[in-house]
C-alpha cells in the first residue's frame, strides 16, 4: 500500500506534465523546446541532491562500467518516452494525451516476458500476470469512457498525431526504467539512478536542442519558466517518487503492474487542474462513470496486493514452522 500511495502521488506531480505542455503549444511554443528543457533544467537539482549525499563517484562509476546499457535504456526511458508525449501535444488536448497515455498501465503487465527473474540461480522469464492485466483492462475501460464524450470533433490527423506517439511512449517508458533496474540491481538508489539516466540521455536531449534551435530559434520566457515547473515537478518529484515505488516491488510482477497502474490516476488530476486553471467545463456524465471505474480498478489492484502479500507471509511463516520443526526432530 505503501508503494501504491508514492505511485498515486508521483501521478499528482506527472499530470503537470500534460497541462502546461498544452498550454506551451497554446502560446506557440516549440515541442522540441518542451521535452529537452525538462531534462536541462532536472540536471543540477539531480545532481546537487546526489553530490550533497556523496553519490555521484557509485554513479559515474556505474556509467562507465556500462555505457553502452546506460545510454540505449536512458534513450529508450527518457528520449523516446518524453519527446513522444510533448510531440503528442502539439497535435492534441491534455486529455487525449493523458488518457492516451495510461495505455502504459497494459503496456507494463506485456512487457513482463522480455525479463528474467533467478530462482535458486536458475533464470526463469516471467510470466504475464493474468489476474494484473484483467484489472489494468477494467482501468483501461474506464480511461475510454473518459475519452468517448470528449472525442467527437477530433479530426483524424489529431487522433493519429495525438494517440500514436503517446503509444510508443507508454511502451518505452516502462521498459526503460525496468532495464535500468535490472542493470542497477540494487547498487545505486533511486536518486542516483534518476541521475545517471539523465546524465546518460542528454546526447539525445542535445540533438534535440540544437535542431529546434536552428529550425523555431530560441524558446520563449514563458516556455522556459513552464519547463522549469515541469522539470521540477514531473522531473524530479514525480520521477523519483515513481521509481522509489518501482524499486521496492521489482522482483514481483504483480505488484509492479499495481504501482504502475496508479499512473491511471493522472487523468484524474489533469481534469482537476484544467478545470482550475484553464477553466475546463466538468466532464460529461459518462465521463464520471469512466472515472468511477478507474477507481474501482485502482481499489481491486490494491486489494490484490494485499492478498499476495498476505499469501506471501503465509508461505514464509509455513517454512519457518518447517525448518523448526526439522529441527526439534
Amino acid at each position: 500500500m505503501r508503494e501504491i500511495v508514492l505511485g498515486i502521488l508521483a501521478s499528482l506531480f506527472f499530470a503537470v506534465t500534460f497541462i502546461l505542455n498544452h498550454s506551451m503549444e497554446l502560446e506557440g511554443g516549440s515541442w522540441l523546446w518542451s521535452s529537452s528543457l525538462r531534462y536541462f533544467f532536472m540536471l543540477p537539482f539531480l545532481l546537487i541532491i546526489v553530490v550533497s549525499r556523496k553519490g555521484l563517484s557509485a554513479v559515474t562509476q556505474a556509467i562507465k562500467m556500462r555505457p553502452r546499457a546506460w545510454l540505449l535504456w536512458s534513450f529508450v526511458g527518457f528520449v523516446l518516452f518524453y519527446a513522444p508525449l510533448t510531440f503528442a501535444a502539439a497535435y492534441g488536448p491534455g486529455w487525449l494525451v493523458s488518457g492516451t497515455w495510461q495505455f502504459t498501465i497494459i503496456a507494463g503487465v506485456l512487457l513482463a516476458p522480455f525479463f528474467m527473474q533467478y530462482v535458486d540461480g536458475k533464470a526463469i522469464r516471467q510470466k504475464i500476470p493474468l489476474v494484473s492485466l484483467v484489472i489494468s483492462s477494467v482501468i483501461l475501460i474506464g480511461i475510454v469512457f473518459i475519452q468517448i464524450p470528449s472525442a467527437k470533433g477530433i479530426s483524424i490527423e489529431s487522433l493519429l498525431f495525438g494517440i500514436i506517439p503517446v503509444i510508443i511512449a507508454a511502451f518505452a517508458y516502462p521498459l526503460g526504467n525496468r532495464k535500468m533496474m535490472d542493470i542497477c540491481n540494487g547498487t545505486l538508489d533511486t536518486f542516483q539512478r534518476v541521475l545517471g539516466m539523465t546524465i546518460a540521455s542528454m546526447p539525445g536531449w542535445i540533438i534535440i536542442a540544437i535542431y529546434a534551435l536552428l529550425t523555431v530559434g530560441l524558446p520563449s520566457v514563458s516556455q522556459m519558466i513552464q519547463s522549469l515547473i515541469v522539470g521540477i515537478s514531473s522531473g524530479v518529484i514525480a520521477t523519483v517518487l515513481f521509481f522509489i515505488a518501482t524499486d521496492r516491488v521489482h522482483n514481483d510482477q504483480g505488484k509492479l503492474a499495481a504501482v504502475e497502474a496508479t499512473q491511471s490516476t493522472e487523468i484524474l488530476f489533469v481534469i482537476i487542474g484544467e478545470m482550475v486553471l484553464l477553466n475546463v467545463p466538468l466532464p460529461e456524465p459518462l465521463a464520471l462513470l469512466g472515472i468511477a471505474i478507474i477507481i474501482i480498478g485502482m481499489s481491486l489492484h490494491s486489494y490484490y496486493t494485499m492478498l499476495l502479500k498476505k499469501k506471501s507471509s503465509l508461505v514464509v511463516q509455513s517454512r519457518q514452522t518447517t525448518t523448526e520443526l526439522k529441527n526439534h526432530s
